[in-house]
């Protein structure tokens, strides 16, 4: 989503580190820049003149032009203020702290994600061992209580029995009084959305608030209407006291206003970003994170919390020994297929590792697709265990079985080979170095040198 705004503003640092010495005047065309990228990418207008104004007022301090590298610095406080205006480090965890059932009410317009959203909040909340409800309170669109009942099968969740000829009010209470008495410490409500903000929708929120008294008022926003969003998200504030936000789709291509205004002009903590449409796809909200991501600067803790999520230790242990015995065969890469997988697109997570966003686009395609991940998991799949467990067995005959049961070519399927052959020399001779070695060969993992590279 950020694509377009870090080339912008990288351009705009380029220019910045470059002077030798600073001054009033080239910080003021370099924030010109800045000002016009962040104004490109659809923030709203008067986030995006408090901000120029707070860097310009601290860029020209004395501390910055006295520097020996005034630009680095400036660079600095572009980042620091950025964090401050998307919500800097305040809590913005979840108010759960109350006597049983807690209610959280999930709010927005039609459209923007909320009935997904509701389960994978569903899911994160009973990963906090907790036993979540989720509640289906949408009775005027066609399929929302089945809709939200399928998401709670998938993700084996709770969800309350309603129907669409009974009032969301009548719903919600009922749903609280079920929670209490079954022993569900929390009760999400997926209340009903409109294409619009109007009368009849608020009043009949307000009502639901008025009885439930929930602890959390999340308005969902769909990130991609931009601005749209930031207003939207407003009204709702105005009519009920929002408590926060979340941001789905934030792995679209729109320009990622709404994610950088929406702190600054409601008021409310950005809690959680939806980053795809699987059901595991939603992470707490980190402001010095994104704006990390945006500056090119990776995001190495959130990758670290996503690997410790998906892998498994012994499994690791395990792979390990495998490694030091040179035993790693394509059963093994296999495996770890599917665990990367488990993270999220590749593109997100190179993404995470600091300078690899740069590099992602000068590489130019050059990076594994999902495409090509999905073929050569294809591949190992058509294969015997034998054949995985000792590729050297795999002659021609064998090649064309393969290529036939995974829809590829023959071609392919040497391709793999050769690559995997060449990966397993490089591990090889990267285990004999030892843990400093290993570092210093990474430089050589280059493309060719990975089964998908």
């Amino acid at each position: 989503m950020f694509d377009s705004l870090s080339e912008k503003l990288e351009s705009a640092f380029k220019k910045l580190r470059g002077q030798g010495v600073m001054t009033e005047e080239n910080i003021k065309e370099g924030l010109r820049e800045v000002r016009l990228a962040l104004l490109e990418a659809d923030v709203n207008f008067k986030v995006v003149k408090d901000f120029i104004e707070a860097v310009r007022t601290k860029a020209v301090g004395t501390e910055v032009l006295q520097s020996l590298s005034p630009g680095q610095q400036v660079v600095r406080i572009v980042h620091d203020e950025l964090i401050a205006v998307m919500g800097g480090h305040e809590d913005n965890s979840l108010n759960l702290a109350a006597k049983p059932p807690v209610a959280i009410m999930m709010v927005g317009l039609q459209g923007a994600g909320k009935t997904t959203t509701c389960g994978k909040l569903g899911r994160h909340i009973k990963g906090l061992k907790r036993r979540p409800l989720l509640v289906p309170a949408d009775v005027y669109r066609p399929a929302a209580i089945e809709q939200l009942k399928t998401v709670g099968r998938q993700l084996s969740l709770e969800v309350f029995d309603s129907s669409a000829d009974q009032k969301p009010l009548d719903i919600c209470t009922a749903a609280m009084r079920f929670a209490e008495l079954n022993g569900y410490d929390t009760v999400i409500l997926d209340t009903a959305g409109r294409h619009q903000i109007d009368d009849f929708l608020m009043n009949e929120l307000a009502e639901i608030q008025g009885a439930v008294q929930p602890l959390e008022i999340l308005f969902v926003a769909d990130a991609m209407t931009g601005q749209e969003a930031v207003n939207v998200a407003s009204g709702f504030n105005d009519r009920l006291g929002i408590t926060g936000v979340v941001l789905s789709k934030l792995d679209g291509d729109a320009k990622g206003g709404a994610a950088l205004s929406i702190k600054a002009v409601t008021g409310k903590p950005v809690k959680f970003v939806g980053l795809g449409e699987k059901l595991d796809a939603l992470e707490i909200f980190h402001a010095d994170r994104l704006v990390s991501r945006i500056l090119g600067m990776g995001d190495v803790l959130s990758l670290v919390e996503k690997a410790q999520s998906v892998f498994d230790e012994k499994e690791a242990a395990r792979l390990q020994q495998k490694l030091k015995k040179n035993q790693f065969d394509l059963e093994d890469f296999l495996a770890q297929l599917q665990q990367i997988k488990k993270m999220g697109s590749i593109e997100s997570i190179l993404g995470m590792i600091p300078g690899m966003g740069k590099m992602m686009k000068q590489m130019q395609g050059a990076q594994p697709s999902e495409k090509e991940l999905k073929r050569i998991e294809a591949i190992i799949r058509s294969m015997t265990p034998g054949e995985r467990a000792n590729h050297h067995i795999i002659n021609g005959s064998r090649r064309l079985r393969i290529a036939k049961g995974s829809g590829t070519t023959v071609q392919e399927i040497n391709q793999l080979l050769k690559r995997f052959t060449e990966a397993q020399k490089v591990m090889k001779q990267l285990q004999k170095l030892g843990p400093k070695g290993l570092l210093k060969g990474m430089g050589g993992l280059g493309k060719g040198m990975l089964p998908f590279g």
